[in-house]
């Protein structure tokens, strides 16, 4: 089921209206990433401000998303009986799902209700309206007593996802059948005309409801009622029945001159049969194209959640922060529309980048909503004026009990007030790969860059707060002149226009007093380094029987795995880590304060290791993408978390995008602009024996042209069998035109339907080939994935919730990417 986004806090109100002291406490299930952090601290706000008991439990990947179902969730359940009608029960349990990964479950969008299959309840679409759920969608009336997966729309599943809805639906609708049977063609005339012929497939019910007929009455005319179908019973054997009733009736009347008017022919069974088949295949073509598309994100959780917040009229500055930092993350861990990856929209400026004009209409409200909690003072409002005019970088309070949140014209640097400019220009995963720095030349280019703006080796070189006010005070205008003759458009965002509060671009700062003053890429930057490197060392707190490191499990052949237990001795101390720096107190982010250490470190290791793979020609290109390995130097043991090797990879695949523009310019397909070859990264971890392996795509992926000349090649020569098929039926028909002469009319209108349906499916295809379309470069690495581990041998453990992440064995690294290197990585 689906919450529409208009009814966001229906399901929050009837918890709360719900809740009594003797319920029990509320499961949140948080995985580790910034995003979900925040959204966690805005939910748990919710729960504390109304007296709900609440459990956090974190989840590293879906083998702790399984252990934790059965371990917590289950007990929660009030009972958990199957019924005689195979109906799933939940027990009471409600589901809450915020996810900004797409693509969706659709069983959990459209279904995800505790009634069992739809072939085993005909009616049971009624039964979903009647409890307040149409099609999967919850109306005002839903109310949650009997349980179930309820997934928050965004505004996708509504606005986007209406085709896959309607084509879910029917196939839940449609009665069973065997759909790999194409040779109906050559039954024998005698299937239609024995009445007590039992050769049907069970798709019919026939076979079922003669079995029982001595028990219930009637079977058809049960089928019939329950069903209302008209492919239960079969029309043949209505139409000769009304014939036979027809002629019993008139024998015994005087014969008229005038002619009877002769009854419509009804279509066979074998036409509907065959109808249904393409029915299902089409339905089925419609899901099975929206799963193959790749994956993508959508709008974060926090911001999402702060929705809710909003709704229920308890926002304020606490949580609109959490959401700014939340919004903020995406970008700097590659998550776009595109998947996980470089952005093509990067260039306008600022933070700039995710989910292109939807991210920047997200951003724009985040930006409305800080003008409106934090009205400027009016006796400085003078002066907070000119500040943002002049574009000075705001680095302290206005006062010693300042907490506000102020928009600020971020530059593209790295921790600028925490680092001196030249190390903040450096590390910039903006700025490196376009100057070149990991070469003397680029560092000679930044060198100068820094000079013609004005600013001395040694003032650059000082802590940013510690240079002089004047240089601050006129960096961003120089930045903005000297800039684009480096390509380093997007460096600053650009001059505002229109209205005062019309700053497209601009970041958010935060300060705490006198003692500290971050800004939101700051805190995405600070907690993704510690969910990603640290703590190093494990809280005292923390039970020593967990802390021996397990070796991952072999996998099986269809590629799952058994999921060995997760590195819980430093993963979890590094989420409780990462919440407790994002307390909501008043009081200076100590903790994020002490980890800022760990980000500059962890940024300095993406800086050698990326310079040290790009200068020693460590990176090859296969058919499909580049490959780079990280199995030697001082850092391979950070790069063994997935989040930091991904960092990596975008950086190295930012500066191979910038090689390619600057050789030969980017490539176009359709009306889109690639922005440069997939990267498959590879880090070692010695300690389990096995490569950690991350593929980035999306926006920053080319087309596989030897794949898409396959599926040209694929769809040719099924059009030619379907042609080849064609022509015998034709042949068979002509045939048997003396010994069918009374179902001319009836295969006449059956030629007319194939030949129009088959027009629409070719027309279908079309639509559902993504080369045909303008559309994004999704990320497809994990359809890639699954498909090497099918066809392979290779031992995988594919259990991150990122599905461009997997584990390889170490002694199968090479076949696998040799096999990975012949699939499709971009869609």
């Amino acid at each position: 089921m689906y919450l529409p986004r208009q009814l966001i806090s229906h399901l929050y109100l009837q918890l709360l209206r719900a809740h009594h002291p003797l319920s029990p406490p509320v499961l949140i299930l948080v995985a580790l990433e910034p995003d979900a952090l925040c959204a966690c601290r805005i939910l748990t706000a919710l729960f504390k401000r109304d007296y709900i008991p609440h459990k956090i439990q974190p989840v590293a990947g879906y083998g702790d998303l399984a252990r934790a179902g059965q371990e917590l969730v289950q007990p929660m359940q009030t009972t958990n009986v199957i019924r005689k009608m195979k109906r799933r029960t939940w027990g009471g349990v409600e589901v809450w799902v915020f996810d900004a990964r797409r693509p969706w479950n659709l069983g959990n969008v459209f279904g995800g209700q505790p009634l069992g299959s739809a072939m085993a309840e005909i009616d049971s679409n009624a039964r979903r309206r009647g409890r307040g759920v149409d099609k999967g969608c919850i109306t005002t009336s839903y109310r949650s007593k009997h349980g179930g997966i309820i997934v928050f729309d965004d505004g996708d599943i509504e606005e986007d996802l209406a085709a896959q809805r309607e084509a879910y639906h029917a196939l839940l609708k449609m009665p069973e059948v065997d759909d790999d049977d194409e040779s109906d063609d050559d039954m024998e005339d005698n299937d239609d005309t024995q009445p007590g012929s039992r050769k049907r497939k069970s798709w019919s019910g026939r076979e079922d409801d003669e079995e029982s007929e001595d028990e219930d009455g009637p079977p058809r005319q049960r089928k019939r009622s329950n069903s209302g179908s008209s492919f239960v019973s079969s029309p043949s054997r209505r139409r000769r029945e009304g014939v036979n009733s027809s002629n019993s009736s008139r024998s015994n009347t005087p014969a008229t001159d005038s002619p009877s008017p002769e009854e419509p022919r009804q279509p066979s069974a074998r036409s509907l049969k065959k109808r249904l088949i393409k029915m299902k295949k089409k339905h089925e073509a419609i899901l099975q194209a929206y799963y193959a598309a790749g994956t993508s994100y959508a709008e974060p959780i926090s911001s999402l959640v702060y929705s809710l917040a909003s709704e229920l009229g308890r926002e304020d500055n606490d949580l609109l922060w959490l959401a700014i930092c939340g919004v903020s993350s995406l970008e700097l861990s590659g998550r776009s529309m595109t998947g996980v990856g470089i952005s093509n929209t990067s260039e306008s400026g600022g933070s700039a980048g995710w989910g292109g004009q939807r991210g920047e209409s997200i951003r724009q409200i985040l930006r409305d909503e800080v003008h409106r909690l934090n009205p400027p003072d009016p006796l400085e409002r003078d002066r907070d004026a000119r500040g943002e005019i002049n574009g000075i970088i705001p680095t302290t309070a206005r006062s010693p009990t300042d907490t506000s949140i102020r928009l600020s014209p971020e530059p593209r640097f790295l921790l600028v007030r925490h680092w001196s400019l030249y190390e903040s220009m450096l590390h910039s995963p903006y700025l490196a790969p376009r100057l070149h720095v990991w070469t003397e030349n680029g560092r000679k280019r930044l060198h100068k860059l820094l000079a013609k703006m004005g600013i001395s080796l040694t003032q650059c070189h000082q802590f940013y707060t510690h240079m002089d006010m004047e240089l601050k005070r006129v960096l961003r205008g120089r930045l903005l002149k000297y800039a684009p003759m480096y390509g380093l458009d997007g460096l600053v965002p650009p001059e505002p226009s229109g209205h005062s509060t019309d700053r497209e671009g601009w970041g958010f700062v935060r300060c705490w007093g006198w003692k500290a003053c971050l800004s939101a890429t700051d805190v995405g930057v600070i907690l993704g380094a510690i969910l990603e490197v640290g703590p190093h060392e494990p809280s005292a707190a923390w039970d020593a029987k967990r802390a021996p490191r397990p070796r991952v499990a072999s996998s099986d052949a269809e590629g799952s795995g058994a999921p060995g237990e997760s590195d819980l001795a430093s993963l979890f101390p590094r989420f409780w880590t990462a919440y407790d720096a994002l307390s909501l107190s008043s009081e200076s982010p100590t903790l994020l304060l002490e980890a800022l250490p760990l980000a500059q470190h962890l940024h300095r290791a993406i800086l050698r290791t990326g310079t040290s793979l790009l200068s020693k020609h460590q990176i090859r290109h296969l058919r499909a993408f580049r490959i780079a390995v990280v199995k030697e130097g001082p850092d391979v043991s950070l790069f063994t978390n997935p989040g930091a090797l991904t960092k990596l990879a975008l950086w190295i695949a930012e500066a191979i995008r910038v090689q390619e523009r600057e050789k030969g310019g980017s490539i176009k397909i359709g009306r889109k602009r690639a922005a440069g070859t997939p990267l498959v990264l590879a880090g070692l971890d010695e300690d389990r024996d096995l490569y950690v392996v991350v593929g980035t795509g999306g926006g920053g992926g080319v087309i596989d042209f030897a794949a898409m000349s396959k599926r040209q090649e694929e769809r040719r020569t099924k059009k030619a069998i379907k042609e080849k098929k064609q022509k015998e039926r034709e042949e068979r028909r002509a045939q048997r035109a003396a010994e069918r002469a009374e179902r001319e009319d009836e295969d006449a209108e059956e030629e007319s339907e194939e030949e129009s349906e088959s027009s629409s499916e070719s027309e279908s295809e079309d639509e559902a080939d993504p080369q045909n379309k303008n559309h994004l470069l999704r990320n497809r690495f994990g359809i890639a994935f699954q498909e090497v581990v099918q066809e392979t041998n290779a031992r995988v453990r594919i259990d991150s919730f990122e599905h461009c992440v997997v584990e390889v064995q170490k002694d199968d690294l090479g076949g696998f990417l040799e096999a990975l290197s012949f699939r499709s990585v971009v869609g």
